[in-house]
């Protein structure tokens, strides 16, 4: 139900926003469900050691292209190589990617459109010229010639995705500063002789940590996409380094495709759950977070 009014039974008993949101996004089935999930894979990319049957680079030339058995649960590779324990250890990359890049892009936008927004003028004429210029060309055009100069490497990747990924949630911080510098607390701000930086990172940044957290769980998701795109083009992350963009990349022949599903289909579904997940969450965080939204 959407409405304008605040919840003034939550006003009454004090509780605070967070609280709310909280309470809010308990209630969401799909954003749990998402956030089991991930709960699931983070943990199992932890503990990966304890629970996967054999090394993660042990080869076995015997047994290439096994079906899953009770030995080889989900079947073995090229090299003979568990693919279960594989796609575990791979969760450990893409996942590591997804947060990482994200990370590297919520720190360059959220510094360059709050800066931006609140000095105004040429600062902000520069800052937003230099979005546009980044927003003008394809995401995975531009990263694809990155990664062919760096070369593929995980920490590359990282960096590619994350540069790459900044001038939304610059947009995004930029709007929110704008509607806020004008405010009453930052005008009480300024006159008690507080600078900018001070008045950015300690007043204006902390109250526009909503639409930055919800950006930050999508951010992930494209992450782990941006991930699986350029490892299955051989330009991300290296083997023997699992991830689940190079475990897909098994599944460029026919014969692999009709006949070796074994070695495509669990990376893909692992992509596919993930990405789901994530997005039930973002979504979730976004409802919960919205002050308008009360049920």
């Amino acid at each position: 139900m959407i409405s304008t009014d605040i919840d003034h039974k939550n006003i009454v008993s004090g509780v605070s926003p967070w609280k709310i949101a909280s309470q809010k996004l308990k209630r969401n089935k799909l954003a749990m469900f998402g956030v089991v999930i991930l709960t699931i894979l983070v943990f199992a990319a932890i503990v990966a050691p304890l629970i996967t049957p054999y090394e993660r680079d042990f080869i076995n030339m015997s047994k290439i292209y096994q079906a899953p058995s009770a030995n080889y649960w989900l079947g073995t590779d090229e090299l003979g190589r568990d693919v279960f324990t594989r796609l575990i250890y791979g969760t450990r990359i893409s996942m590591s990617v997804g947060i990482v890049s994200t990370v590297i892009s919520v720190l360059i936008g959220v510094v360059l459109g709050a800066v931006g927004g609140y000095k105004g003028g040429a600062v902000d004429l520069i800052v937003m010229r230099i979005v546009d210029i980044f927003m003008c060309f394809p995401f995975f055009l531009i990263a694809i010639v990155i990664a062919g100069i760096l070369g593929p490497s995980i920490w590359n990747l990282m960096f590619i995705s994350g540069i790459l990924s900044w001038p939304r949630i610059a947009r995004i911080v930029r709007a929110e500063v704008l509607s806020l510098k004008q405010r009453e607390f930052i005008e009480a701000s300024r006159a008690l002789g507080l600078n900018s930086r001070k008045i950015i990172f300690k007043h204006i940044i902390p109250n526009i940590l909503a639409p930055i957290i919800v950006y930050a769980t999508l951010g992930i998701a494209q992450g782990i996409l941006s991930e699986a795109g350029l490892s299955f083009l051989g330009l991300g992350v290296e083997q023997p380094v699992p991830s689940w963009g190079n475990m897909l990349s098994a599944a460029q022949n026919f014969s692999t495709l009709t006949n070796r599903w074994w070695l495509w289909v669990p990376p893909g579904l692992m992509v596919l759950l993930t990405v789901l997940s994530i997005n039930f969450v973002g979504d979730g965080l976004r409802d919960a977070l919205d002050p308008k939204i009360t049920q």
